[in-house]
């Protein structure tokens, strides 16, 4: 979420216990519009696979109902327990909670039951909190923790699931697992080698290490979720040549003008974008997919693809929630890479037919390159928490 300043970069990596196909952990985000908040809840079902994550959901489901109403934290906290069962041998509700609710000025508000504490890291390094305990008048052996906090361009709040603070339990040199402070020790290690360690890459490690703990065994539900308080990464997104053959030029001059990462979708709008600006368009192979046409290079962008097949073909992967791959092997999953990546994510969309494909008289084309960037925008949006803007030439 963009202020024009900052940004809040919300992710999360999970994996399920050895065994289960499903992950018990449920993470859930959601921009409150009008408001300009990030809420993220991380919820942990007891015990593991389908019916922990169905508990998890509902959790999740209503913590974010209520915390993006800013219901009050104790009559929140106790619907939520009143709606789940509790365990008859160990007398404790079927779920945790962390929510975490930010607005981009950078004030949080950090509400918990259950979960291992969070942990807030500002300048590389761990930042004691002050937490309030909340007591809660029909549920006497509940607590719930809440805090508030200030945060600045390059803070953190990471938090997570005990299968991850468990990590390594049952090993000589770790029988109860590595603990809040080994699982920190890594954060702090990590944030030391890379100051700009993004949330995905973050929550990504975090999760690997306890797997590694774990020997490969992964023995419960793991789980990371972080808040990246940041300077906004932009990216440009054009495809399409302009209606009017004289706005060409001005097709190039805003994207060579652009500050920050550019993407250039389309065969035409390529050639048009080179033209101008005196480049030359090379091809880039191999480096395509089946179903996905090749790329290209030009100096000054940071990927040319080919139009409607490579931008349908990210609306699937983003639908699919397919993650980004590390060394991406085609367009597609290049351009996925690019826009998980990015923060606020600009699409300028030419409005001219390419007569060569079809009868102008039926603007199938047209209306398919619009309706394919409508889609990857809401899914950017809804799903990633993205920021984007449509603009048409």
């Amino acid at each position: 979420m963009d202020d024009g300043g900052s940004v809040i970069e919300v992710d999360h990596h999970q994996a399920p216990k050895g065994g289960e196909a499903v992950c018990g952990d449920v993470f859930r985000s959601c921009k409150i519009p009008g408001e300009s908040r990030v809420i993220s809840v991380l919820s942990d079902g007891l015990g593991s696979g389908i019916k922990a994550s169905v508990l998890a959901t509902l959790t999740a489901s209503m913590a974010l109902k209520y915390a993006a109403h800013s219901i009050d934290i104790r009559k929140s906290a106790e619907i939520i327990m009143d709606t789940l069962p509790v365990c008859r041998e160990r007398r404790i509700s079927y779920s945790t909670f962390t929510i975490v609710d930010m607005d981009r000025s950078g004030r949080a508000r950090i509400i918990e039951h259950g979960n291992p504490p969070f942990s807030f890291w500002s300048g590389g390094r761990e930042v004691p909190v002050e937490k309030e305990t909340i007591h809660l008048p029909h549920w006497k052996d509940r607590l719930i923790q809440f805090t508030r906090l200030q945060l600045r361009r390059g803070d953190r709040i990471v938090f997570a699931s005990d299968g991850v603070t468990q990590a390594g339990t049952g090993r000589p040199e770790s029988p109860t697992g590595w603990g809040d402070a080994g699982m920190r020790a890594r954060i702090g290690g990590w944030l030391k080698r890379d100051p700009a360690l993004s949330a995905r890459d973050l929550s990504r490690d975090l999760v690997d290490a306890a797997v590694a703990e774990d020997g490969g065994r992964i023995l419960d539900d793991l789980t990371c979720g972080v808040h990246y308080f940041r300077e906004p990464r932009k990216l440009l997104v054009v495809t399409g040549p302009p209606f009017e053959k004289s706005r060409d030029r001005e097709l190039a001059r805003l994207v060579e003008a652009f500050p920050g990462r550019k993407a250039i979708c389309g065969g035409t709008t390529s050639l048009i974008v080179a033209s101008h600006l005196k480049r030359e368009v090379e091809p880039r192979d191999p480096f395509a997919a089946p179903g996905v046409p090749p790329g290209a290079r030009m100096e000054g962008i940071d990927l040319v693809t080919e139009g409607n097949l490579t931008l349908a073909r990210v609306a699937s992967l983003l639908e699919e929630r397919t993650p980004p791959m590390d060394r991406p092997a085609d367009p597609a999953q290049a351009l996925l890479a690019l826009l998980l990546g990015s923060d606020v994510i600009s699409f300028m969309v030419g409005t001219r037919m390419n007569e060569a494909h079809q009868d102008p008289s039926v603007p199938v084309e047209l209306d398919l390159r619009r309706n394919i960037v409508r889609r990857i925008a809401r899914l950017l949006e809804k799903d990633h928490c993205k920021e984007t803007q449509i603009a048409y030439l």
